[in-house]
């Protein structure tokens, strides 16, 4: 997902091999979202309730970022292409989750 992201989205970039930064990068983002997410959800939950959820899109986009900055060969230039690559993968996440059931197989629709 982090490869279409950086395909579409202007502003992401994959240097050298792009295959192995965007590995590494779900890998990264991956262990972001299981580990700093939580608590970032957390200290600011007054203001998704204030933005009724929308901030969690700005909370999706900083966490892109900080991934951005732990792995070399993955950058982002700037709040929009943050902003649109984490809506692009959370897009892309959600229709795989919806089209693939628990078993491991394509659902019908």
């Amino acid at each position: 997902m982090i490869y279409l992201a950086a395909q579409v989205v202007p502003g992401i970039t994959l240097r050298g091999k792009p295959l192995w930064p965007a590995l590494l990068a779900g890998l990264v983002l991956a262990l972001v979202n299981a580990v700093v997410r939580p608590v970032l959800k957390l200290i600011t939950l007054p203001l998704t309730l204030l933005t009724l959820g929308l901030f969690l899109f700005v909370l999706n986009a900083f966490c892109l970022w900080l991934t951005s900055a732990v792995v070399p060969g993955f950058d982002i230039h700037g709040f929009r292409a943050a902003f649109l690559g984490a809506l692009l993968i959370s897009v892309v996440s959600w229709a795989l989750t919806v089209f693939v059931n628990d078993s491991g197989r394509l659902g019908r629709l």
